[in-house]
């Protein structure tokens, strides 16, 4: 048997320590995870009441078209029901994408850091990746435009960029998409959208039929807080979506997934709840960064990237010994750095405190 040779110089996906595995480690009773943007008001409690009603049926198969929840999406976005499609997480989607349009003697073109499935999935089909680093956190799209030749298939554009949480504002982004070549297809992700605040976003919905090569990605991961369910979603035009379709595996969303998102994206509320807490304690949080001269990226997530004096996986062991799970910014390309996701305000305050003494000790 042989596998693709190019697996031999990839790894999987390795997440990050589960609470239970920590809480055995360090004798602890409670473990905060803030390292995987997940909604820390977990999701709509008119999902959690109706929950032990959606788990019935489980012998029959999914609706593989996904009807009722792509009715409810297209009225909810306002497009057509032929302009969706679903995936097990918008990182399926991803992989769809790939699937479809990369190949050998193709090449793709993104930022770096960014969400790595992009360049995970493209190599796998035997792509070019044409890596672009940051600059102060942002995409460098002048460069990026530079990178594309004929053999470009798919731009990749994360706003707000995972792991940096930076945007890309309405005037850069229009004027991107009308300089990309419309052979390219220019998938901007926006898995963070909900947490949104700037008032110069380009609102891409609202733009598809002027930028017939253009494809937006969303989940009901983050914002929605069903990350254990898994249901993301890709919009565009019905010619791009046909082309996709073929290369989506039947049945890859499931009934219970779609039916809870059915009942998520009706609770607004909720949505507007999380929005605004989190606002607020990410807001405290960039004070206390500021207070501490602790430099960060002005994030439009539901996550910080924060500079340290010290390495990232130093501060990641302190807090891990203390309770408290994130990211360490050398795993993310991003050494002398932790990424953090806004939690509950007592939380919040804790972390802090457990911050400073490690940066600053005894000081009060």
């Amino acid at each position: 048997m042989k596998a693709k040779e190019i697996l031999k110089t990839m790894k999987p996906y390795k997440p990050g320590k589960g609470i239970e595995e920590v809480k055995k480690e360090f004798g602890l009773d409670r473990i905060v995870k803030l390292a995987s943007n997940e909604n820390p008001n977990g999701f709509s409690p008119k999902v959690a009441e109706e929950l032990p009603k959606l788990i019935s049926h489980l012998e029959i198969y999914p609706d593989g078209y996904a009807a009722a929840i792509r009715e409810k999406v297209a009225d909810f976005i306002n497009v057509s029901e032929e302009q969706l499609i679903f995936g097990n997480g918008s990182d399926e989607v991803v992989q769809i994408i790939c699937r479809a349009f990369l190949e050998q003697g193709a090449n793709t073109v993104m930022a770096t850091p960014t969400f790595p499935q992009y360049r995970h999935n493209a190599l796998i089909e035997g792509a070019e990746v044409r890596e672009v680093p940051l600059v102060d956190g942002h995409h460098d799209l002048e460069e990026m435009l530079a990178q594309i030749d004929a053999d470009t298939r798919v731009l990749w554009i994360c706003t707000p960029n995972n792991p940096t949480g930076v945007h890309i504002d309405r005037k850069t982004m229009t004027s991107v998409l009308d300089r990309v070549p419309e052979h390219v297809l220019v998938v901007m992700d926006e898995a963070y959208y909900e947490y949104l605040e700037s008032d110069d976003y380009l609102e891409s919905l609202e733009v598809l039929d002027q930028y017939p090569n253009l494809m937006v990605l969303r989940t009901f991961s983050k914002a929605y807080g069903l990350a254990g369910l898994r249901i993301g979603y890709g919009v565009a035009s019905p010619e791009i979506i046909h082309a996709l379709e073929p290369a989506r595996e039947p049945f890859n969303t499931s009934t219970v997934a779609q039916a809870a998102a059915l009942i998520a994206i009706d609770d607004q509320d909720f949505i507007q709840k999380s929005v605004k807490e989190n606002k607020d304690n990410k807001k405290a949080l960039m004070q206390f960064c500021d207070e501490n001269g602790l430099t960060y990226y002005d994030t439009q997530a539901n996550f910080l990237l924060i500079h340290l004096p010290i390495s990232g996986d130093e501060m990641f062991k302190h807090l891990l010994s203390k309770g408290f799970i994130v990211r360490s910014g050398e795993a993310l390309g991003l050494p002398n750095s932790i990424r953090l996701t806004i939690g509950k305000r007592e939380d919040m305050e804790s972390i802090q405190e457990e911050m400073k003494q490690k940066i600053a000790p005894g000081v009060k």
